[in-house]
């Protein structure tokens, strides 16, 4: 289970470098995209996967730490999640505000040769 999460973590994270590093905006936006599932992933891993464990604590169970799920890194994917909405929504309005000035959707603002 560990290994398949890491391994979705870093094909996320391959996947979004190799995307940011592309000179189309949209190429772009959708890399920082994938970048924030990826952290979104991460921070949630870090909380220790574990399934059949109760989130919250039951009447008359010991109350051992070990025993529960940490609500933390929950709470920090939630937050996490608004943020990189926000984020998508400004980065796109800034993509279409600089190609309707541009006239290209390049990153630099220039067509590439051909």
């Amino acid at each position: 289970m560990e290994f398949l999460l890491a391994s979705g973590i870093a094909v996320l994270t391959a996947a979004a470098v190799w995307l940011v590093l592309r000179a189309r905006t949209f190429d772009v936006i959708l890399g920082l995209t994938l970048m924030t599932y990826a952290v979104n992933l991460f921070l949630l891993a870090s909380g220790r996967v574990m399934a059949g464990k109760p989130p919250i604590i039951r009447d008359g169970a010991a109350p051992l730490l070990s025993q529960y799920a940490d609500p933390l890194p929950q709470a920090l994917v939630l937050t996490a999640i608004v943020i990189s909405m926000a984020m998508t929504a400004l980065v796109l309005v800034l993509a279409l505000q600089g190609r309707s000035l541009l006239g290209s959707d390049h990153v630099d603002g220039r067509e590439p040769r051909r």
